[in-house]
């Protein structure tokens, strides 16, 4: 499997940041890391074992980044306003660095001219990031896993709500969604998943929240809901990106 690390100056962030992108040929991939979670652990928990026969059959090129969380969401006693100006500085990191510099890539291995969009992928808190980016940003992502997700900025800052904490907590944005925004026309030409379990440190609740504004909006999202086995842990999302990735692929 070809496997390519890069580290590069983000002026959105002003330091360093590092990724690894696995695989030759294929739909670019995003993968966000769970809480805290740093570029290496799409390889070192495993997830790479999964993602292997879409890699490595010219499927799929997948680029794992490092999160800011420890500054960000999970910087429980840091100011607020703080953490979210970092928080939206990494989210330009994303769009404004590593999406063009990932499709780029994509397109001299592919021999594209053009690629329109790129699949934004994570779990547990990955999978909320993941779900903020596809839903800001549909111009750049055109199709989202994600799994054991929250999606209320209320797991990283509590009751403390200002113009830039809505607008990265999406069942607050969502649901203010003018009913003819083009937005919703291209969620719709596009494939998205949501899913989650019933079992231990599972979160569903936001899920459905989230679902019902969907289905509000006439948003085709597939939405999951998993059984009460399903835990909050890599064993059972390994299961559903094997269950679900033929779908985002197609």
């Amino acid at each position: 499997m070809e496997m390519n690390y890069f580290k590069m100056y983000s002026p959105a962030l002003g330091r360093d940041m590092e990724c690894k992108i696995y695989g030759h040929a294929g739909r670019p991939v995003l993968f966000i890391p769970c809480q805290d979670g740093r570029f290496f652990d799409f390889e070192n928990f495993r997830m790479l074992d999964v993602w292997a026969p879409w890699i490595e059959s010219g499927q799929v090129m997948v680029c794992s980044i490092d999160t800011i969380d420890a500054e960000t969401w999970s910087n429980k006693n840091g100011d607020c306003r703080w953490r979210i100006e970092r928080y939206e500085q990494w989210i330009r990191y994303i769009t404004d660095d590593v999406v063009p510099f990932l499709r780029n890539f994509a397109n001299e291995k592919n021999g594209w001219t053009g690629y329109p969009g790129v699949l934004v992928f994570g779990s547990s808190l990955g999978a909320t990031h993941a779900a903020n980016l596809y839903f800001r940003r549909p111009d750049l992502f055109d199709r989202l896993l994600a799994l054991s997700g929250i999606y209320t900025a209320e797991y990283g800052f509590g009751s403390y709500m200002d113009g830039m904490v809505y607008q990265n907590s999406p069942v607050h944005y969502m649901a203010n969604l003018p009913g003819d925004h083009p937005f919703i026309s291209q969620y719709n030409a596009q494939k998205s998943v949501i899913c989650v379990g019933q079992g231990a440190w599972e979160m569903p609740d936001s899920t459905r929240q989230l679902h019902s504004i969907l289905q509000s909006k006439g948003i085709n999202t597939w939405v999951d809901y998993w059984g009460y086995d399903c835990r909050h842990d890599w064993d059972w999302w390994f299961k559903q990106v094997v269950y679900f990735l033929p779908y985002l692929l197609s």
